[in-house]
C-alpha cells in the first residue's frame, strides 16, 4: 500500500463558527465543494456526531474516482474535527480549527494509505501526481468555502 501525509492549510476572511459549520455539515458539500461528487450518511451517530459513519464519493482533475467511508472519531466544537476512512483509503482525516485576527485558519491533515491495486502499483512514480490532484481538490473545497461564505481566501498552502 502507498502512504500518504497531506496537510493543506486555509485562511479564510470568515467567523470560525461559520467556517466549522460548512465542515461539519458535509452532506451539503457537493453543493459548493466542486470535487465532492456525493456524501452519504449511513449512521448519524451520536447527538455530538461521534460514531456517525458516511461515505464520500471524489473527483479530482486526474480521470478517476475516489470512495471510503468515514467514521467520526472524535469532535471539539470549533476546534477539531477527525475521522477514520476505510474502503478505497484507509487511515485518519483530521479538521483543525482556529482564529487568527480576522481570519479563520482552517488546516486538514488526511494520512491514509490507498486499497486500490493499480494506484499502489504506480504509486511509485504518479506519488507527485496523486498529491497535485489531491491538492487541486482541496483549493475547489477553499474557493467553494469561500463562495458559499461570501467570504476572502487569504491563503492556501499545501504541504
Amino acid at each position: 500500500m502507498a502512504e500518504f501525509h497531506l496537510v493543506t492549510e486555509w485562511r479564510i476572511e470568515a467567523p470560525l463558527a461559520q467556517v466549522c459549520d460548512a465542515i461539519s455539515h458535509c452532506l451539503y458539500w457537493p453543493q459548493w465543494w466542486k470535487g465532492v461528487e456525493k456524501v452519504e450518511e449511513f449512521d448519524p451517530g451520536g447527538v455530538d456526531g461521534i460514531g456517525c459513519l458516511r461515505r464520500f464519493t471524489w473527483r479530482g482533475r486526474l480521470p478517476y474516482r475516489l470512495t471510503f467511508d468515514l467514521r467520526v472519531t472524535r469532535v471539539v466544537p470549533l476546534t477539531l474535527l477527525e475521522g477514520r476512512a476505510s474502503g478505497e483509503v484507509e487511515g485518519v482525516g483530521r479538521w483543525r480549527f482556529c482564529n487568527d485576527g480576522g481570519f479563520t485558519v482552517v488546516r486538514y491533515e488526511w494520512y491514509i494509505r490507498t486499497n486500490r491495486r493499480w494506484m499502489n502499483i504506480i504509486a511509485p512514480i504518479a506519488r507527485p501526481l496523486f498529491k497535485w490532484n489531491h491538492d487541486q481538490v482541496m483549493r475547489q473545497g477553499a474557493e467553494g468555502m469561500a463562495r458559499l461564505l461570501n467570504a476572502r481566501l487569504v491563503s492556501l498552502v499545501h504541504s
